[in-house]
């Protein structure tokens, strides 16, 4: 699991665009909302909001199986993302959706959800409003975001780890038979970096132009150090 201590903060020079890509398990939600408040900026997850939408689908009997029921029903919920760092909030229709979002049937679930063209053409649009919005810029964190969603980005960074290290942290933020199992977390992983790496509407990948961070061996702090100092390269060039 990653470790991690108050440091001083510090402020972005500039508005700044910050998109971080990578699958589960790398670090990215710690990392970016960490550097999001180092540097005073806003802070968006986007993977909440596609199991937002899951969890809605889930909730209201939609076959989340079938594309074209996602599809017709894509519109319906209200999505609404808090962009504080220190306390990102995640709502559907009004309801407070943050723990909801996180059970193991939505995880089983959002990669379906995802696949559909509607949703991600639906949430992309929501995303890129959010991030024109932000005053003093944002950093955005999720799967697509330097290719699809922001491919104009002042920096893209993509975080990778082993699949072994990464479970390890998702089983650490599990309880109970969840965290029991690494092999079965491994393989839950495994399963769904081919899923969402595989699917023919904005794939997982890494951007042409973006800063690879393997971060296996390294501790939060040392990542969010790194992509602190990215940024602030970034800004000075």
């Amino acid at each position: 699991m990653f470790v991690t201590v108050e440091t001083a903060a510090r402020t972005a020079p500039a508005t700044v665009i910050v998109a971080i890509d990578g699958p589960s398990g790398t670090g990215k939600s710690s990392t970016s909302k960490a550097v999001a408040a180092k540097l005073g900026l806003s802070y968006l997850d986007t993977g909440a909001q596609y199991r937002a939408i899951t969890w809605w689908m889930l909730s209201n009997g939609i076959d989340v199986q079938d594309g074209a029921a996602v599809a017709t029903a894509s519109a319906k919920p209200v999505i609404v993302s808090g962009t504080d760092p220190a306390a990102p909030t995640i709502s559907v229709d009004g309801a407070d959706a943050a723990g909801p979002i996180r059970t193991q049937q939505v995880t089983a679930a959002v990669s379906a959800v995802s696949a559909v063209p509607e949703v991600r053409a639906r949430l992309t649009e929501l995303q890129r409003t959010i991030a024109s919005s932000a005053e003093r810029g944002i950093v955005v964190e999720g799967r697509d975001i330097g290719t699809t969603v922001l491919p104009d980005a002042d920096l893209k960074i993509f975080l990778t780890a082993s699949p072994e290290a990464r479970a390890a942290r998702r089983s650490g933020e599990l309880t109970g038979k969840e965290a029991a199992d690494l092999a079965s977390t491994r393989e839950a992983l495994v399963k769904r970096d081919a899923a969402d790496s595989g699917r023919k509407t904005s794939p997982l990948a890494k951007a042409g132009d973006a800063v690879e961070v393997d971060t296996t061996e390294l501790t939060l702090d040392q990542v969010i150090e790194c992509v602190v100092t990215l940024i602030e390269e970034k800004q000075s060039a």
